[in-house]
């Protein structure tokens, strides 16, 4: 990474902190730091999960405690356990912490056309458009992976979504019933192994290996959520996928795939995976790919 790239964000950095007045004690001209604002917005109307709150902004379970006890001090927010489950604490507004959220929504309405406002109309367009980008970018790099038991919540959810995108798209539909599995003990180690992409501490994309004795593996699963689209989350995951599999010895990937998902296509010739002669059964696809790792 350049020195100069480095020092380009810093100093961005340093601009939107003092742009929005996060430096502040009283954020917005109200008797609040940014970051209980920023916890007290995230509750929002409907109320949240405690837990959820650090996972949401990223933030040490003990440092959002410290926010949410200072903001019931102050009688915007009440923590409360779930009456489903005890053991869940859900943070919700009060009457005066749901007027306090809408008037810091009304006052950063007003702190954005304070900034828009000395600005040509050709200059506000190129700064939302830059600012758009920016967002976009950021939150590409604020995508984390792990790898995941493949019976969790999470885990499913993104199968789930998975099959259903693929049941709308294909010309016939999809029945994970009739394809070549890919079932939960095959994408566990050492059979398998299964990567979920997070965003926020929430599921935004998934993708599998499955592993066999000849030093070759299956790329599966491998799917990017509608709200993920368009950050290059799908290249990324894809070589996150693909350092795993080196690292497991696999000297050949191999997948298949739908004529009609032409996007994995084009990402997968341009990802340097040549298509091949058909190697397995698989009833829905129509391209066959496989790229060399060793």
């Amino acid at each position: 990474m350049s020195a100069l790239a480095i020092q380009q964000i810093r100093s961005f950095n340093r601009t939107v902190t003092e742009c929005i007045g996060a430096l502040d004690d009283q954020f917005l001209g109200r008797a609040l730091p940014l970051g209980e604002a920023r916890l007290l917005w995230e509750i929002g109307p409907y109320g949240a999960e405690v837990r959820a709150l650090g996972g949401l902004l990223d933030l040490d379970s003990g440092y959002v405690a410290r926010l949410l006890y200072s903001l019931e001090q102050k009688g915007l927010v009440q923590v409360h356990s779930s009456p489903e489950d005890r053991r869940v604490r859900r943070a919700s507004l009060t009457e005066a912490g749901l007027a306090e959220r809408a008037e810091l929504d009304r006052r950063s309405d007003a702190l954005v056309l304070r900034i828009l406002e000395p600005l040509s109309v050709r200059q506000r367009a190129a700064l939302v458009a830059a600012v758009t980008e920016v967002e976009h970018l950021l939150q590409a790099a604020m995508v984390r992976f792990a790898i995941e038991d493949p019976t969790t919540p999470d885990a499913r959810w993104c199968f789930d979504q998975y099959f259903a995108e693929l049941d709308t798209r294909f010309e016939k539909g999809f029945n994970p019933a009739l394809s070549i599995s890919a079932d939960a003990l095959e994408l566990t180690p050492p059979a398998g192994v299964l990567l979920i992409a997070r965003l926020h501490d929430r599921p935004v994309g998934c993708g599998a290996l499955k592993f066999h004795a000849d030093a070759s593996a299956e790329l599966k699963r491998m799917w990017v959520a509608p709200v993920a689209r368009g950050i290059g989350l799908g290249r990324r995951l894809l070589r996150e996928i693909e350092r795993h599999a080196s690292e497991a010895g696999v000297a050949v990937l191999r997948l298949e795939t739908n004529r009609t998902l032409s996007e994995a296509i084009a990402l997968y010739q341009s990802s340097g995976y040549v298509e091949v002669d058909a190697f397995n059964a698989e009833p829905y696809a129509h391209h066959w790919f496989e790229k060399r790792l060793l």
